[in-house]
C-alpha cells in the first residue's frame, strides 16, 4: 500500500537530531511537520491533518505523554510513535497506556523506524478498508450482497453463503486485486489468530474457491506467509 506524501507531525526538542530525523524522512517521501516542544506539537496538530505522530518523551513546557493525551481526545485513531532516552519499564507501560502505538529508545536505526513507520501506516489503511460498509461487489461475472449472503452467478439461483463464508468472500472483495492479510481476516472474522483458526480459515477458502471455479476469470491466490489475494484477471490487465 501506498505509504508516498504521508503527513507525519515530528515533535522533538533537540533541534539538531530534529532537523536531522525531518530530513531523512522527508528523503523517503513523507510530508513532515517538526514542532520543537509539546506546547508548540499540540498547535501544529490542531491546525493539519497528520497521517502518523512521532513523539520524544522528555520535553520542556509539555513532555510526550501529556501531548499523547491530548492528541488522542482529538482523535482516537492517529498512530504515535514515542522516541525515549529512557530504557524503564514504567515508561514504556505509560506510553502503550496513553496509546502509543509503538516506541523507540535513543539511539536507534532511523532504518528501524522507517519500517515502523510503512507497517504502523499500512496496517491502519488495511484496518479501514476491512471497516467499510460496502456489502455489494462485482466480482467477475458473479454478483455478492453481503447483507443477503448471496453470491449469484451471471443469470443462475444465487448460492446462499454461510456467515463466516459470506465475511472471508466480503473481505476478500474490498481487497480485490490487492492482498488479504491473512491474520487481518483471522481477528476480525474470528477474532482470534492460532493455528486452529488458521486451519479453518484455508477450509472455508477452499470453499469459496469450488464456488468460484465456474469464471477462468476469477481466482484466490495465496500468497505464501502473508494471505490471499482475490484476482480479477480483465481487471488486472486493463
Amino acid at each position: 500500500m501506498e505509504t508516498k506524501n504521508k503527513k507525519i507531525l515530528l515533535v522533538e526538542d533537540d533541534p539538531n537530531f530534529g532537523t536531522v530525523l525531518k530530513d531523512y524522512l522527508a528523503m523517503n517521501d513523507y510530508d513532515v511537520t517538526h514542532a520543537k516542544n509539546g506546547m508548540e506539537g499540540f498547535e501544529k496538530f490542531k491546525k493539519d491533518d497528520f497521517d502518523l505522530c512521532i513523539l520524544d518523551v522528555m520535553m520542556p513546557y509539555k513532555d510526550g505523554f501529556t501531548l499523547a493525551k491530548e492528541i488522542r481526545d482529538r482523535n482516537e485513531e492517529i498512530p504515535i510513535i514515542f522516541l525515549t532516552a529512557k530504557s524503564m519499564k514504567e515508561d514504556v507501560l505509560k506510553g502503550y497506556k496513553v496509546g502509543a502505538d509503538d516506541y523507540l529508545n535513543k539511539p536507534f536505526d532511523s532504518e528501524v523506524l522507517l519500517m515502523k513507520i510503512q507497517a504502523i501506516i499500512q496496517r491502519k489503511a488495511t484496518e479501514s478498508i476491512a471497516d467499510s460498509k460496502q456489502f455489494e461487489f462485482n466480482i467477475g461475472n458473479f454478483f455478492l450482497n453481503s447483507k443477503l449472503r448471496f453470491l449469484t452467478y451471471k443469470d443462475e439461483e444465487p448460492i446462499k453463503l454461510s456467515p463466516k463464508e459470506n465475511d472471508l468472500l466480503r473481505m476478500l472483495a474490498l481487497h480485490k486485486n490487492d492482498l488479504m492479510p491473512r491474520e487481518l481476516a483471522l481477528t476480525k472474522i474470528w477474532r482470534d489468530d492460532n493455528y486452529f483458526t488458521s486451519r479453518s480459515m484455508d477450509v472455508y477458502i477452499a470453499k469459496l474457491r469450488k464456488y468460484l471455479s465456474k469464471d477462468d476469470d476469477v481466482e484466490i491466490v495465496n500468497i505464501h506467509g502473508e494471505g490471499f489475494r482475490l484476482v480479477v484477471y480483465s481487471e488486472v490487465d486493463q
